[in-house]
């Protein structure tokens, strides 16, 4: 089957990112996009948050923010799909331009800060259907807010009946809000603050997203902080202000930096969230993912399942598929009949190429 991203790809690239991702949400709105294969070997069969589903790979958030096209992203051969991230009211986000390709290294830097449509113009998107596979919903606090806990709180009390889990996005590099839970304490009392909360009768699992620019010591108490509140599970890892001496391109431009670059970093984090929470939680590996080979390290580094964003700017949604049926490959090579029976198999991470 000819993939017509690889047509589309020369033109979305000549043009503005954030115009090329908005015709590429139109394209999925009026259905032109055709559907991945559907069947999935068996052995990439996973458990997450206590469902059952077919292959470990599922969107990141970012792509979808206001929950206009998440059903047609299951139908791209994801098994779980994030919107958002959702503030309580509208936010306009950064100056543009404010998203930059980075060809030479496979990367993207965004300065996004949390353009959305808020919280009760999702919430109509979503309906009262459920979704057809796991839902998850990133929640920020808005930029302006002068108490970023409570908007958290009224997040979660909004979206608890629409959602199987909800992230707690609170490792944003690009937003004024963006990062002060990151600060063990205040992380403490948010979580103490949600705990409170009335989830329904069917309650979502929380989440939280984690920065992959903290120091060890750091991320070690907060994960600490995370796990003595009972988080469910924990995504590792966001974007990073950091630039590796590795870049071949131009990445001075303001704003959190993913893709390829992002890849050792964000695997080396999830190794050691492994490590300290001791397979506790399920964790979800993010960070550079553009093969099979990549989201084979992530799961041997810890993860449970993997997220994909920034691969799908160069790769399209064939990536999703072929990166399945690499992780097939992989697991009969190494003799695992189970994608579980991998998690956390690396004593080290190994450089992976795409």
């Amino acid at each position: 089957m000819s993939d017509p991203f690889q047509f589309a790809k020369p033109f979305l690239h000549l043009i503005d990112p954030e115009r090329a991702h908005e015709l590429t949400l139109r394209a999925l709105e009026a259905n032109l996009v055709p559907a991945q294969p559907h069947v999935d070997e068996p052995s990439i069969a996973i458990d997450l948050f206590g469902r059952r589903l077919d292959n470990p790979v599922g969107l990141a958030a970012g792509f979808d923010k206001n929950a206009r096209v998440f059903r047609r992203m299951y139908a791209q051969g994801f098994s779980f799909v994030e919107i958002g991230g959702v503030t309580p009211r509208p936010q306009r986000g950064n100056p543009r331009p404010r998203v930059f390709r980075i060809p030479q290294d496979a990367a993207v830097v965004n300065n996004m800060g949390f353009p959305n449509d808020g919280a009760e113009a999702v919430v109509r998107r979503l309906g009262g259907e459920r979704a057809p596979g796991m839902l998850g919903i990133n929640l920020a606090s808005n930029g302006d807010s002068t108490d970023p806990a409570e908007d958290f709180v009224g997040l979660v009390r909004r979206f608890a009946s629409y959602a199987d889990y909800l992230t707690l996005d609170i490792s944003c590099p690009n937003s004024i809000n963006g990062k002060v839970f990151l600060d063990p304490a205040r992380l403490r009392d948010l979580m103490a603050r949600l705990n409170a909360v009335e989830r329904g009768p069917l309650p979502p699992k929380l989440v939280a997203k984690l920065s992959p620019d903290v120091d060890d010591a750091l991320l070690e108490q907060l994960v600490t902080v995370l796990l003595e509140a009972k988080i469910d599970g924990i995504i590792i890892s966001n974007t990073t202000v950091e630039r590796p001496a590795t870049l071949r391109g131009d990445a001075s431009m303001k704003g959190g930096l993913s893709g390829s670059p992002l890849f050792a970093r964000s695997t080396a984090m999830l190794a050691q969230v492994a490590s300290i929470s001791g397979g506790s939680v399920p964790l979800i590996g993010v960070g550079g993912i553009a093969s099979g080979p990549q989201a084979y390290a992530k799961i041997q580094a810890g993860a449970t399942a993997v997220q994909l964003y920034t691969g799908l700017i160069y790769g399209g949604t064939a990536l999703v598929t072929r990166i399945k049926r690499e992780l097939a490959v992989l697991l009969m090579r190494d003799g695992y009949g189970t994608l579980s029976e991998a998690v956390g198999t690396a004593r080290s991470v190994r450089k992976v190429s795409p």
